[in-house]
């Protein structure tokens, strides 16, 4: 059984490597359009273990303009052995070039790629996604996310969002 185990984990440690190795590469290039912050709404986080989903509210600064969105992110598949109370991300927008109006809202869309956090008190993670209209921005850390919580997850994660009304 402990063979079995070792193999799962690093079955599914080498699966997130090439996952945000993919991620990486993919859209590394372009222009930089501004930051996405988000917060996942309190008390709407769903732990299946091998898929978690959380509700988020976000915000899009980019130059002078902000946008707000609204959706959910999550692990589509992985593992999620955390409990969060508080969890925060920023990321980097990127996309091939800065043709983007102000308020079009143009980074709805859904993003996928992969994530790895660990949490005691207070928890660190990164994501890397790759999404968007036409799959033309990509999404990078700007820093690590920060998260309030007990436990660890990773896995090809997803953020899917739209604007908010």
């Amino acid at each position: 059984m402990n063979t079995i185990i070792k193999r799962i984990s690093h079955l599914f440690c080498g699966a997130i490597v090439l996952a945000c190795s993919q991620v990486a590469m993919a859209d590394n290039h372009g222009v930089q359009l501004g930051v996405l912050k988000c917060n996942v709404v309190p008390g709407s986080r769903v732990n299946l273990i091998i898929r978690s989903t959380a509700d988020v509210e976000c915000q899009f600064d980019n130059a002078g303009t902000v946008e707000k969105y609204k959706g959910e992110t999550g692990i589509g598949l992985g593992l999620d052995l955390s409990f969060k109370t508080d969890e925060k991300m920023h990321f980097a927008v990127f996309a091939a070039s800065n043709d983007v109006s102000a308020n079009s809202h143009a980074l709805a869309g859904k993003y996928v790629g992969a994530e790895l956090n660990a949490a005691a008190g207070v928890g660190l993670g990164a994501k890397a996604l790759v999404g968007g209209s036409n799959d033309s921005f990509s999404l990078q850390p700007l820093a690590l996310e920060t998260s309030t919580g007990l436990g660890a997850s990773g896995g090809l994660s997803f953020l899917y969002i739209e604007a908010a009304k």
